[in-house]
């Protein structure tokens, strides 16, 4: 496939409604119809359509729900690749799952692998236990979901760089601001990756602050973009050629730790 030298990437930055999915979609749907035509990627915040709920037997969606749909349509309408996740019910099984849509239709998903059990995730979902790599457009992307990025093992999965982009939804709290801020930032490093990190804004229903911090950067570690704590979606061009020549100039995949996860 041939690879897209610089993708337009854009970071969708809200404040989510609780547990009201007609109004989230509404909401987003306002963003993103203000967006400039010959974007690429879209990436919106974890359970962009209910936050961070423990209800999902009131809310989970089957692939046929507003969620998925919604997501469809955005991306047709865009021609643009878009990504988020939502709750996903699976014959009363529960999921916190990556959706990724492309404009030609074309669906690919990840189910959260880490479960945050200090707010009783694990009690109500179930981990999903599959790695996903997503082609697009020559780019190879490695999605995950917020609590996933305390895991660099999983990330890395093996000793090869097999993506040059990692995405991250997320309903990351302000008082833990700082370790969302530095553990990305060592993701990007660590794997000589870009990295699109989207979090969300806004108090939810538990009285858990979130204050944005969604961000882009690039494979030495340079913040491209920096939300604050509004709403907002920013536009951010990501190069495949500096990825490869950084890669190239200073090889350290050459020397990574060789393992494979059972």
């Amino acid at each position: 496939m041939e690879v897209k030298e610089v993708l337009q990437v854009v970071t969708v930055q809200v404040n989510l409604i609780w547990e009201d999915i007609s109004a989230n979609i509404k909401n987003i749907s306002t963003h993103i119809e203000s967006l400039p035509k010959g974007i690429d990627l879209i990436v919106l915040p974890e359970m962009f359509t209910t936050g961070f709920s423990m209800q999902p037997h009131l809310f989970a969606e089957s692939m046929d729900g507003l969620a998925v749909n919604a997501l469809k349509n955005w991306s047709e309408k865009t021609s643009a690749a878009i990504c988020g996740s939502f709750m996903y019910n699976e014959n009363g099984k529960y999921y916190n799952r990556f959706i990724w849509f492309e404009p030609n239709g074309k669906c690919i998903w990840y189910d959260k692998a880490h479960l945050f059990r200090m707010g009783e995730e694990q009690l109500h979902y179930t981990a999903g236990i599959q790695r996903v790599i997503i082609n697009y457009k020559g780019w190879k992307i490695a999605p995950f979901i917020c609590y996933d990025l305390r895991f660099p093992v999983w990330i890395r999965k093996t000793q090869s760089f097999d993506y040059g982009l990692l995405i991250f939804v997320a309903n990351w709290p302000h008082k833990r601001v700082k370790h969302w801020d530095l553990l990305a930032y060592a993701r990007a490093i660590e794997n000589q990756s870009y990295l699109i990190a989207v979090n969300r804004i806004g108090e939810d229903a538990n009285g858990m602050q979130h204050s944005g911090h969604s961000k882009v950067v690039d494979p030495m570690g340079d913040l491209l973009y920096l939300g604050e704590e509004l709403e907002e979606c920013k536009v951010s061009s990501i190069n495949y050629d500096y990825l490869s020549q950084y890669r190239n100039s200073f090889p350290v995949g050459l020397d990574a730790d060789k393992f494979e996860l059972s």
